[in-house]
């Protein structure tokens, strides 16, 4: 059983998968931007002017405009010609349609995972649970995140499918920020972790139909709150950043 409890937005949102690893520095760059962005340290539409940033990650602008070229390949970023690029905005309409296709690939590859997981697996599964009981009644948002994502991951993982698993992870870093903001809207924190422990149970039952109309209604619940939060006159997703 995985034991570590990671504190950087890499295990939030997992790097898309590269023929050609980045430069170090790079990199780093990469991963604290990540977790600034996902975080709200960068709301959307923020200026990310390079400077300032390489001054605060303390990397020169080289590494830094590589780090950014790979965000905005995940769809963090905005890149814009000859003006500084900017924290890629939250789009109402786009979110909707992304929790949809994340409903289903979760959802279908949670009806697999109940019939392909090993032992082995479900043991994790279960430790990851004991976890974010403990994280939630800890008040530890971040780290619950963190590993919230890595049941996820691990669900589709059991699927044994490596075609939905690599959909799930283009698909997971775009919604990394909305589903952290619904973790700490209305509640929904708790009631999370409550449809987690029925998913658990069915998984643990290799109830595979039940798995998934859970997964289903999971994912459109954080979809719900997210979409009622755009829809507010005080949007707690709208642009904060300083707009050029």
């Amino acid at each position: 059983m995985d034991n570590e409890v990671p504190g950087d937005a890499a295990e939030a949102a997992p790097r898309r998968r590269r023929t050609v690893p980045p430069p170090p520095l790079a990199e780093m760059a990469v991963e604290r931007l990540r977790s600034m962005i996902i975080y709200g340290e960068l709301p959307p539409s923020a200026r990310l002017i390079e400077p300032e940033l390489s001054e605060k990650l303390g990397i020169s602008r080289t590494p830094l405009r590589e780090a950014l070229k790979l965000l905005a390949a995940d769809g963090l970023v905005m890149l814009r010609p000859n003006r500084n690029a900017i924290v890629a905005p939250l789009d109402a309409d786009e979110l909707i349609h992304l929790f949809e296709a994340e409903g289903c690939i979760e959802s279908f590859a949670a009806k697999l995972a109940a019939e392909r997981m090993t032992a082995a697996d479900l043991r994790r599964l279960r430790g990851l649970q004991d976890r974010i009981e403990a994280l939630q009644g800890a008040g530890a948002l971040e780290e619950y995140f963190s590993i919230n994502q890595k049941i996820h991951r691990l669900i589709v993982s059991g699927a044994k499918n490596p075609a939905l698993v690599d959909a799930h992870d283009r698909l997971l870093g775009r919604l990394a920020r909305a589903r952290y903001f619904a973790l700490g809207a209305q509640g929904r924190w708790k009631e999370s972790v409550l449809e987690h422990r029925e998913i658990l149970a069915a998984m643990e039952a290799r109830d595979g139909e039940t798995a998934q109309r859970l997964f289903m209604h999971h994912v459109g619940r954080t979809g719900e709150v997210v979409a009622a939060a755009c829809a507010s006159p005080r949007n707690p997703l709208s642009p904060r950043g300083e707009r050029e």
